[in-house]
């Protein structure tokens, strides 16, 4: 298979900037507050770890199989996993092999998932991630359409196993009757998810995705209630959390935000910090149990004012998930400082199945294999020890 991508955290295809891939090799011993249990919702957690969100192309037909359940089953000394982007519709597909959770076989599918990672203790979060224009319709299926707030195309290429690299198509701009039927999409997603043992979904809110979409300005020039105006911009995140809140229970409801992130496309607008400070606010009013809010200046995006994480943290009253470039040390002073409740951590755990242990004890993490980041099979997947 030919080079897809730089790397990054669940983010299969070129990257607007350039990053080396650097793993701690060794940490000082831990066995502090980052190893404490915590309460989320209404379970708990083995430890304050997080296994974050990471795109890995392995679900032929878009349905998770065996080798997706021995994947998670394997990390499952994280307190909390939430899974891979996985697409609430057809028309939310993107990425080759991403999986999906809205057919009575990806239920089934991810119910090994969850079976398995219960019964090594931890818990697991579906991410639900509709792709918008960010996809291509040799990655979906017959009868799907590639749909986004306005009708401006991403630049660039992305893969598909048919053709390779293939230029980004013009969404078509989403009217009424699509804005609802998403947000239906949305919801029955989530019930999806629940009946496949999830113990809750989280809201990929983040990363030049749908939602994204509809609060950049770069991909959002619609004039009627769902863009223009920062409060329009924000319309289409609240109305999705409201909406799945209120089908599954909002102690099973998270969401992922990244402020200032760039890429697929997105631009930092000078109202930036005001919005997802009254984002922020509008999710914590419903009662939502997580807020994870990505911070991807470690890897070249632009870097957050100084007062954007402890507003966001301080409008938000439950939960709040760190995740950006973080080590065990790091992750542990944040947490003692009470900048954030629990923290994500992504690629280490590809190639360190083990990687709380490892973090415990102080052992060296070994290197993934970047060219099996997204190719199918096991190799690079579940070959790790």
């Amino acid at each position: 298979m030919a080079k897809r991508a730089e790397i990054e955290i669940g983010f299969p295809q070129r990257m607007a900037y350039n990053h080396r891939l650097t793993l701690a090799t060794k940490e000082t011993k831990m066995t502090t507050k980052l190893f404490s249990t915590y309460t989320l919702g209404n379970t708990t957690l083995n430890n304050r770890v997080v296994m974050a969100p990471m795109t890995r192309s392995r679900s032929p037909g878009n349905v998770p199989d065996s080798l997706v359940a021995t994947y998670y089953a394997q990390r499952a000394t994280a307190g909390l996993i939430i899974t891979e982007g996985t697409s609430p519709s057809p028309n939310g597909l993107g990425y080759a092999r991403i999986p999906g959770l809205y057919s009575e076989a990806q239920i089934v599918g991810w119910k090994a998932v969850t079976s398995a990672v219960h019964a090594k203790g931890a818990r697991i979060f579906a991410q639900l991630m509709h792709c918008g224009r960010v996809s291509h319709p040799l990655n979906m299926p017959a009868g799907s359409r590639i749909v986004a707030p306005s009708a401006i195309a991403l630049a660039g290429t992305m893969w598909t196993d048919a053709q390779q690299l293939q230029p980004y198509p013009m969404p078509s701009a989403m009217s009424e009757a699509d804005i609802r039927d998403a947000l239906g999409e949305f919801v029955h997603s989530a019930d999806c998810a629940i009946k496949a043992g999830f113990d809750g979904v989280e809201i990929h809110g983040a990363n030049g995705y749908l939602i994204d979409q509809f609060l950049n300005t770069a991909t959002n020039h619609r004039t009627d209630a769902w863009g223009g105006t920062m409060d329009k911009r924000i319309t289409f995140a609240v109305e999705v959390a409201r909406q799945v809140a209120a089908k599954i229970g909002k102690e099973r409801v998270g969401i992922r935000l990244s402020p200032f992130g760039v890429f697929n496309g997105m631009e930092v607008s000078a109202d930036m910090e005001e919005l997802f400070v009254k984002l922020t606010s509008e999710l914590s009013a419903l009662g939502l149990a997580y807020l994870h809010v990505v911070d991807h200046s470690s890897m070249g995006a632009p870097a957050l004012p100084a007062t954007m994480k402890p507003r966001m943290r301080a409008a938000f009253k439950g939960t709040f998930i760190l995740s950006g470039g973080y080590d065990g040390s790091r992750a542990e002073a944040d947490l003692v400082e009470g900048k954030g409740d629990l923290v994500a951590f992504g690629r280490p755990f590809i190639a360190n199945p083990n990687f709380v242990e490892k973090m415990q004890k102080g052992l060296a993490l070994a290197e993934p294999d970047q060219a099996t980041f997204y190719t199918p099979g096991e190799k690079g997947y579940t070959d790790y020890n």
